[in-house]
């Protein structure tokens, strides 16, 4: 670890216009972050802590769920509301790391957090995302647990959070906020770039950009909504594959349907193919197994992990299943 100074600002203000000096970051729970920079894989110069300024309220109102940045990952999934009316939410959070990790794990940071691919953590071999230009020599490597779906020839490394897939298919906005007082929704399926050349640039936020809150519509989809993870075990581990499903149903009929999936992408990747399948269909087992069957068009597999297609399209059947039960 190299050294670091490390700013705690009580505004947030202040933390943005500290943050814009060059080889900055912010640093939230902390539970990513401390690791790479143990590792060398970061170091800046300067560390913002954001624990003094605010932002750790879940707020809940007629037209849905807003989760400040600080809030707790704990919090959030113990939360009376969201366990009832976004439980997707709740499930993705409680499968996720360990309790430990998720009473120090902020909502911001856990959409923040970087790759688990073993190239990028380890700084012995060649990684595109830790050293733009040096290779990706996962493509020929170590593959099992990467990307079938968005990888490129200078990346295949999944996302690691099961948050954002649950709020991809909640069509969630993420809330930022810069340097001035400036704001902006972006929607959270077009916050995550894909990797094309330049894999070391792995979001929309601009220089000094922090999240502020994630905004999530209510909706009888979300309140029939379901988060499986598949993994290798049971508890403390990466998704294998995930997927997240948020379904209305009326009179016999999918309604409205949203299907999104982990493990598998290197962002958290919708499957608008299996919503299609199965919007304004009879809710039978068979139209369930035909819209799964679906999943993952347009794959590419690496030497290894070729297992994920059907693994997918078998962890998206069942998620259909349990939602519409």
């Amino acid at each position: 670890m190299q050294a670091f100074t490390l700013s705690q600002p009580t505004l947030i203000y202040d933390a943005l216009a500290i943050a814009n000096a060059d080889n900055t970051k912010y640093i939230a729970g902390g539970t990513d972050l401390m690791q790479l920079l143990k590792d060398n894989i970061e170091a800046p110069v300067q560390l913002v802590d954001l624990e003094h300024i605010g932002l750790s309220h879940v707020r809940v109102d007629a037209s849905g769920l807003r989760l400040e940045a600080m809030a707790r990952m704990s919090d959030v999934a113990a939360h009376p509301d969201v366990r009832t009316q976004w439980p997707v939410i709740a499930q993705a959070l409680e499968a996720s790391a360990s309790p430990q990790v998720r009473n120090m794990g902020t909502i911001g940071g856990n959409l923040l957090q970087r790759t688990r691919c073993g190239y990028f953590r380890d700084t012995g071999f060649a990684c595109n995302k830790r050293e733009p230009g040096s290779g990706c020599p996962a493509i020929a490597g170590e593959n099992r647990m990467l990307a079938i779906l968005g990888g490129s020839d200078h990346c295949i490394a999944t996302h690691a959070s099961d948050l954002a897939v649950a709020l991809t298919a909640l069509d969630a906005l993420v809330e930022l906020q810069r340097a001035g007082g400036a704001q902006r929704q972006v929607p959270i399926r077009e916050f995550y770039r894909h990797p094309g050349e330049t894999p070391h640039i792995e979001t929309v936020l601009q220089p000094g950009e922090l999240i502020a809150a994630v905004v999530i519509p209510a909706s009888e989809a979300a309140r029939n909504s379901h988060y499986l993870k598949v993994r290798d075990r049971a508890s403390f581990e990466f998704a294998l594959v995930s997927a997240a499903v948020a379904m209305e149903a009326r009179g016999g009929n999918v309604v409205d349907v949203r299907v999104a999936a982990g493990g598998v992408g290197t962002r958290p990747w919708r499957l608008p193919e299996v919503e299609a399948a199965l919007r304004g269909k009879p809710l039978t087992d068979d139209a369930l197994r035909e819209a799964s069957a679906r999943a993952g068009e347009g794959a590419r597999p690496a030497s290894q992990n070729a297992f994920k297609q059907v693994l997918l399209r078998r962890t998206v059947l069942r998620a259909l299943q349990t939602a519409s039960a």
